[in-house]
């Protein structure tokens, strides 16, 4: 969580339904993501998990040419948020900071660089990383986003298109704390939608 801002990652840390920093990646079901949101003021922090599976298509690791092109555009996928989770453009909503990758189970912990702009060639080599682990890992895409809104209280739904972009993605599991409180959520593909009207 390197990326959200000291306040951001104070009010994650507020709530223990966030406390999830220590889970097993192969603790994930397939099919099924978690996204974290905080609001705070202007800003919108977002944190991202989900499975290779449900991102890529497979867990192993990215050995071939293939595979690992697919992960290095699923990455600079998951890196524009703005398109798979949309926001009302009363909002005014615009990224300040995003970033993506691909952990291994066994290298959970260990690969946590910070891509910054995932579109520049080259900076996300994940295949690399994860080539020498066992054949048994399963893998996890991670992103982080801060968005900064104009008006935040305008964020009355958001459309995720992630399930357009992410066809083996069939749930989302989402977390929102605002100055109302923390609430959760399921957001599945056959309604794609997250309200979130009464948490302002």
């Amino acid at each position: 969580m390197k990326l959200l801002p000291c306040l951001a990652l104070s009010v994650l840390a507020a709530s223990h339904i966030f406390a999830d920093e220590n889970r097993q990646l192969d603790a994930h079901e397939h099919g099924v993501g978690q996204l974290d949101i905080a609001f705070e003021g202007q800003r919108i922090a977002m944190e991202l998990h989900a499975p290779g599976a449900d991102i890529v298509g497979f867990e192993y690791v990215a050995e071939s040419a293939e595979d690992r092109a697919a992960v290095d555009a699923a990455v600079a996928t998951l890196a524009r948020p703005l398109d798979l989770f949309v926001l009302a453009d009363a909002a005014g909503c615009s990224v300040v900071q995003a970033s993506a990758e691909l952990e291994s189970e066994a290298g959970h912990g260990d690969h946590h660089e910070d891509h910054g702009d995932e579109h520049e060639e080259g900076k996300h080599d994940q295949g690399d990383h994860v080539a020498h682990e066992s054949d048994g890992d399963h893998t996890e895409f991670h992103a982080e986003y801060l968005l900064n809104c104009a008006d935040p209280s305008a964020v009355a739904v958001i459309t995720f298109a992630y399930f357009d972009v992410f066809p083996n993605a069939l749930e989302v599991e989402v977390q929102v704390i605002s100055d109302t409180g923390a609430t959760s959520f399921e957001v599945e593909r056959d309604a794609p939608v997250l309200d979130l009207r009464g948490m302002f």
